[in-house]
């Protein structure tokens, strides 16, 4: 049961802070109006998605069950943990980063999907590229595109089947203990988890492109602001990638160390700060939907991601 080091503490008083922040919003004790709730919810459900990143990659005990289970409470809702742990960890071993014929969480369209999608659909998907679309539109489109992959033939396994069951009873328990037990209706907490997977969203917009070069296709965003904590430094992506083992707390120093190193090695795939995101990208696209490297440099593979 013991800490994967002695700084852990910091992981696991955070993610028992959230929770007891998360309580103590929902509990209402100084009778804050409903909006000032909302407000208050929606930053601890993203807190909380960061904190089910980290424990994916370790952290905080050498237990991986006990890390599980710190945050399998379904907060935000709409993904079973242990479906985004399998997906992730794939991501990071057994994909060809930003490929849609490999990687679980890309974002581009396959020239054969895009060719059969409907107008509409399309539209959609082309304004989910802008930082704006990405916040409202990139929640929906990401759960139905996850839903629909789990559904798909060779995924539809009867332990697959069985962790989405339980996943739905569970939420349907929370909704339920939530709104007996402080008030706050089922649609207005699912209003907020909506909003956080969105708030998330300004994290995971820009975390890879589509790149020749394996070693440019993840960012870094040198941000040091209240998102930069909200997502656990996972800003410096390009830190997380080149040592995804590494806890949150340490991303900062290696990056301070390693800066020169690490900006050569991502081939200056790089922004000052998410304030320069919005600025260039809220209602510009940043790349093309469909996956511009499908064909030969399908799959390339090597480096350090």
């Amino acid at each position: 049961m013991g800490l994967r080091d002695r700084a852990e503490w910091k992981t696991l008083l955070l993610i028992l802070a959230c929770y007891a922040a998360w309580i103590g919003v929902l509990s209402n004790p100084l009778d804050m109006a409903v909006w000032a709730q909302c407000l208050l919810l929606i930053p601890l459900i993203t807190l909380h998605s960061s904190l089910q990143h980290e424990c994916i990659h370790g952290h905080p005990f050498l237990d991986q069950r006990l890390n599980d289970a710190l945050v399998a409470v379904p907060l935000g809702l709409f993904v079973p943990y242990r479906r985004f742990k399998a997906a992730h960890i794939k991501h990071h071993h057994g994909a060809s980063l930003t490929d849609p014929y490999e990687d679980p969480e890309s974002w581009y369209q396959t020239p054969e999907r895009w060719q059969r999608l409907p107008t509409t659909v399309k539209i959609l998907l082309r304004w989910n590229n802008r930082l704006v679309g990405r916040v409202l539109l990139g929640p929906l489109l990401s759960v139905i595109g996850f839903v629909g992959s789990e559904l798909s033939t060779g995924r539809r396994t009867p332990a697959t089947v069985r962790i989405w069951v339980l996943h739905g009873l569970a939420v349907i328990g929370l909704l339920a203990v939530i709104h007996i037990g402080t008030g706050l209706s089922a649609a207005l907490y699912l209003l907020c988890a909506y909003l956080g997977y969105g708030l998330l969203s300004v994290r995971t917009f820009l975390e890879h492109q589509a790149d020749d070069s394996m070693r440019a296709r993840t960012v870094l965003i040198e941000d040091t602001g209240p998102l930069s904590w909200l997502f656990l430094n996972n800003n410096l992506h390009a830190v997380h990638h080149a040592y995804p083992n590494v806890a949150w707390y340490e991303l900062p120093r290696l990056f301070r160390n390693n800066r020169e190193r690490l900006l050569a090695m991502n081939q200056g795939y790089y922004f000052r700060s998410y304030a320069e995101i919005w600025r260039r990208f809220a209602f510009r696209a940043k790349e093309p939907v469909v996956y511009p490297l499908a064909g030969e440099n399908r799959g390339q593979r090597g480096g350090v991601a």
